[in-house]
């Protein structure tokens, strides 16, 4: 009796096994490249990102502008909420998927998460450059939709809590605005002014990395998992920093309580 084997169906990946060992591979294509045998010490890691998303090589000036966006993302820094959960996770003695899973939960939601740049692209994909469209969309108030996210309570890709763009994702923006792959970018560049004002709030990094993600190519559900993705070296490495220093050392923030609850207890 011949057992049928159990076929995985994907158009992105292609191996051969071992003659000998069916759980060993001995050949991998990626969309039709050899990966050990002719991108591996060819290729870029951002180009092998490209390829294993879209399904295609980038072009040179493609493959710098995500490799400079990658690097722009790399590390959100401690103030970001998400770095923040994997250094909670370090200090406490976690694992270290438990530092990373951390950090992906907290960073993927829509107050300047991945969800955030998903609907980001999608207002690029409603109104690509037209900036009446794009004055319509953000002074929009959309009714609530049934899901597991909560209600957005601003437009995407813009900082409600900000007065000002912050200089960090400006500098991102002007510099990505000048790769010859920016077409998006270099409008948003151009329109800030009449955007931020539309948004009644600045621009805020999510927007930059949609406005390249879309430049790019990508779906805002790619999108969406690629600022995820790229974001997390810089969690790891704080992660891993502050769970040597210990807890004695972690940044619990302040509160300023309006109750003290020992008070209440002594009353």
């Amino acid at each position: 009796m011949t057992v049928p084997r159990e076929r995985v169906r994907t158009r992105i990946w292609r191996e051969e096994a071992e003659p000998d060992n069916a759980f060993a591979t001995r050949s991998a294509l990626c969309h039709g490249y050899d990966v050990y045998g002719e991108m591996l010490g060819r290729a870029r890691w951002v180009e092998m990102l490209f390829l294993l998303f879209r399904g295609e090589a980038p072009a040179p000036a493609g493959a710098a502008l995500l490799d400079d966006l990658a690097l722009a993302l790399a590390n959100p820094g401690p103030r970001d909420p998400s770095v923040h959960a994997a250094m909670c996770a370090g200090t406490g003695g976690s694992t270290a998927a438990a530092s990373l899973m951390a950090a992906l939960a907290v960073g993927a939601g829509r107050q300047g998460g991945a969800r955030e740049v998903f609907h980001a692209m999608q207002l690029w994909q409603r109104c690509g450059t037209d900036l009446a469209l794009w004055v319509l969309a953000l002074q929009e108030r959309g009714e609530a939709v049934a899901g597991i996210w909560p209600d957005g309570d601003h437009p995407a890709g813009f900082d409600a809590h900000a007065q000002r763009m912050a200089a960090l994702a400006l500098q991102t923006l002007v510099h990505l605005a000048a790769s010859p792959a920016s077409r998006r970018l270099a409008w948003l560049a151009g329109q800030r002014p009449a955007l931020e004002a539309a948004a009644m709030a600045p621009l805020a990094m999510t927007g930059v990395a949609a406005a390249a993600l879309a430049d790019l190519g990508f779906t805002p559900e790619q999108g969406e998992m690629l600022y995820l993705l790229l974001r997390l070296p810089g969690a790891a490495a704080h992660a891993l920093e502050q769970r040597a220093l210990g807890p004695k050392q972690f940044p619990f923030f302040e509160l300023d309580l309006l109750n003290d609850p020992l008070a209440e207890v002594a009353t």
